[in-house]
């Protein structure tokens, strides 16, 4: 059998994956960019690393050709979603782009394929919750991007290659960069817990999201490509919460109010009318795929690793 092959290994979904792979026993081969040599925080022991950016196309095939793999498990993605709105061209590229050539590899290596997709697919749609059958509509250039990918695995297979979607909706752990919302609360909270900060700046309290740890998406991602038949998967829990709510689950954790240390910046503001949560019972039925780990429970995990962070200075 050969080995799996994971891109983007380095961010939080690919570590996790990692982990998982490892303790399987099997032999994992990581995409990673340029250089090597970098230090590159959570990966266990024994991946074996190759280099090849998203914006050398060409460069992922052969990574993925080149390693010779049974599956491929393609995460890689810039997948800051207001940042698309930047760089617009740059970040369909790397997802559309880089989503092809990876799927050219593994057509070409006989592998099997797991693409990373996501619920912004859904942006602006007018359905909530959304399953597998909601037509997509994007409302950031973001989910633009990973429609075309979303669509370009169903299209290659229909073709006959064996491809698969995670519809992944918002998962967070402590491995989440701080530039996102939860990590940025998570880490107030324990900053402002030891004195170190006063308060903190948050856009749109009331805006809602359907959160579950990384580990489950995972899990989910791995039940999904190893299944008898190919096929898409919405893999979300089910729930809407507002920022508001993670904001005092959060401060909870260190036994504080959270409402006096939040500061609402307009700028960071914006418009949510769609409520994005996921109804995964395509998953829970197929693939007997359900979160193992509870809201409260992810976020008390996200402060505690915060605190411990802070205190190590």
């Amino acid at each position: 059998m050969g080995p799996s092959l994971v891109t983007g290994i380095s961010g939080q979904d690919g570590s996790y994956l990692a982990e998982r792979l490892v303790a399987e026993g099997r032999e994992v081969v990581g995409v990673v960019r340029p250089p090597l040599d970098r230090d590159l925080e959570w990966l266990p022991a024994g991946v074996r690393l190759v280099a090849a950016d998203l914006s050398d196309p060409p460069a992922v095939r052969r990574a993925v050709v080149g390693a010779a793999p049974a599956e491929v498990f393609h995460l890689a993605a810039p997948a800051f979603v207001p940042a698309s709105w930047r760089e617009p061209s740059t970040t369909l590229a790397a997802i559309a782009a880089g989503t092809a050539a990876v799927l050219e590899g593994a057509r070409e290596a006989g592998a099997r394929v797991l693409v990373a997709g996501s619920a912004q697919v859904f942006g602006a749609s007018p359905v909530s919750p959304q399953d597998e059958d909601t037509p997509p509509r994007p409302d950031t250039p973001y989910g633009v991007a990973k429609a075309a990918a979303h669509e370009l695995v169903r299209v290659l297979r229909a073709d006959g290659l064996f491809a698969c979607t995670a519809i992944a909706y918002n998962h967070e752990s402590p491995r989440r960069p701080e530039r996102y919302v939860t990590r940025k609360l998570t880490r107030a909270a324990a900053a402002i817990s030891l004195g170190l900060e006063q308060d903190v700046a948050i856009g749109n309290l009331d805006a809602r999201r359907d959160w579950l740890h990384a580990a489950d998406v995972v899990a989910g991602m791995v039940l999904a490509l190893r299944h008898s038949e190919p096929g898409d998967y919405v893999l979300a829990g089910g729930v809407a919460r507002t920022v508001r709510e993670f904001a005092e689950a959060a401060f909870a954790v260190v036994d504080l109010e959270a409402e006096p240390h939040l500061r609402v910046d307009p700028a960071l503001v914006r418009a949510d009318e769609t409520v994005l949560v996921g109804d995964a019972s395509r998953a829970r039925s197929v693939l007997g795929w359900a979160p193992a780990i509870a809201f409260e429970e992810l976020v008390r995990e996200m402060v505690e690793a915060d605190l411990a962070a802070l205190r190590r200075g």
